[in-house]
């Protein structure tokens, strides 16, 4: 009989069966099924909905492109450009690239082109530099914030301003 890996194959629910509790309070509650445990756990933290993408300590990420990630966790080093909803950036973790995102929240390093579609937060010990656009900013007490910075998304160029002119006043 061939042993399937847990990681690649689906888990029988007979295979591992609950622990009951020790305690005699608690022992008088039946344990609840696993499915229910498992959506239970999963409901409180609206940010587990979608897909995360964690790049852990001491790990470089370099030269990619990240598409269709819901929150991208950075502990390590990346260099990439991204469209994305969250990106939450460790205090040991820094990127470097491009960014379009709804929310970022900085406790490390960001240094490249960076635009906030919603909220941008500095924590204490974040360190946000290059070309910023953001919706709302929130700068925690000694967050640093260095480089070309405006609200709301990038402006016109100055060739597109004119035929937006014309357009309006028609």
């Amino acid at each position: 009989m061939a042993v399937q890996n847990p990681f690649f194959g689906k888990r029988e629910a007979e295979a591992f069966p609950m622990r009951q509790p020790t305690t005699p309070s608690a022992a008088a509650v039946p344990a609840a099924p696993a499915a229910a445990v498992a959506s239970a756990a999963k409901a409180p933290v609206p940010e587990s909905a979608g897909s995360k993408l964690t790049v852990g300590p001491n790990i470089k990420l370099k030269g990619v492109e990240i598409t269709d990630c819901d929150t991208l966790v950075v502990e390590g080093t990346v260099e990439a450009t991204m469209d994305s909803r969250v990106i939450q950036i460790a205090e040991q973790g820094a990127f470097r690239g491009s960014a379009e995102i709804d929310i970022a929240e900085i406790r490390g390093a960001f240094d490249g082109t960076l635009t906030v579609r919603q909220k941008l937060v500095i924590f204490n010990t974040g360190k946000v530099s290059g070309k910023i656009r953001y919706g709302k900013l929130v700068i925690e007490e000694g967050g640093q914030l260095s480089g070309e910075i405006g609200v709301g998304m990038a402006p016109q160029p100055p060739a597109a301003r004119p035929a937006v002119a014309a357009a309006q006043a028609a």
